[in-house]
């Protein structure tokens, strides 16, 4: 397999992120265990070592770089997947408290062993539905900070997201560069689920020409009760 330690340092470099020896290694094991078992279940479509590093581990590297992600933060990835952004966050802040979710059984039991290999203990794992588990009193406006990378559209991310956040906290979105016309249909339920879009920033990940944006949403006021709906209304009606 190949070793991706000196570029992903390199890289990492280049961002302004310093990458120790010992994460260096995590993220090494991280690229081999999402490649061998992404061979047994579907966890990306980028099967190219230094494509996962650009566009995985890089990629959600910037999250870092937003100044509200403090240290100690409490973080939920919404719709985690094979765990981007959430436990490359992990690996370079360890004081981050981490809760991955995901609604796919087998994907939540391999980010289990995932972290265990990773020597990541204190990781919360959640299978489930974002729209439920939201409705759960330890789980409603509990978190500092909610992330979600390429998910859904921006309606209904807001939907699914911004109830996990309490008041003050922020809801970071990674989307693409052409958001504009779906950010502009978001912000009606933006406003509705107590938010408002605090940033938009946009980034190159370095040694490539992959541009992203990164939407910053900050929560001002409750989410109402009535908030989330069930999926099916959610997808078919987005506020």
């Amino acid at each position: 397999m190949t070793d991706i330690r000196k570029s992903l340092t390199e890289k990492a470099k280049a961002m302004g992120w310093k990458v120790s020896a010992a994460q260096a290694d995590q993220f090494q094991t991280y690229m081999e265990l999402l490649l061998e078992w992404n061979e047994k279940m579907n966890l990306t479509a980028i099967t190219q070592p230094e494509e996962v590093v650009e566009k995985h581990f890089l990629d959600s590297m910037t999250l870092l770089a937003w100044p509200k992600l403090k240290q100690g933060a409490k973080v939920i990835d919404v719709g985690t997947g094979a765990g981007f952004p959430g436990l490359v966050l992990k690996i370079l802040d360890p004081t981050i408290q981490l809760t991955l979710l995901d609604s796919l059984g087998k994907r939540v039991d391999w980010l289990g062993e995932l972290c265990q290999e990773l020597h990541l203990p204190d990781v919360t794992l959640l299978k489930g539905r974002a729209e439920e588990l939201s409705r759960q009193k330890e789980h409603r406006e509990g978190y500092d900070v909610a992330v979600s990378r390429a998910l859904a559209s921006m309606p209904v991310l807001a939907e699914l997201c911004l109830p996990y956040v309490k008041v003050g906290g922020k809801f970071l979105a990674m989307k693409s560069v052409d958001s504009d016309a779906e950010l502009q249909s978001a912000a009606h339920a933006i406003s509705v689920l107590g938010g408002r879009v605090a940033a938009k920033e946009d980034y190159l990940i370095p040694g490539t020409q992959v541009q992203h944006r990164l939407i910053v949403i900050e929560k001002v006021s409750p989410t109402p009760a009535k908030y989330p709906r069930g999926f099916a209304k959610i997808k078919k009606s987005p506020l």
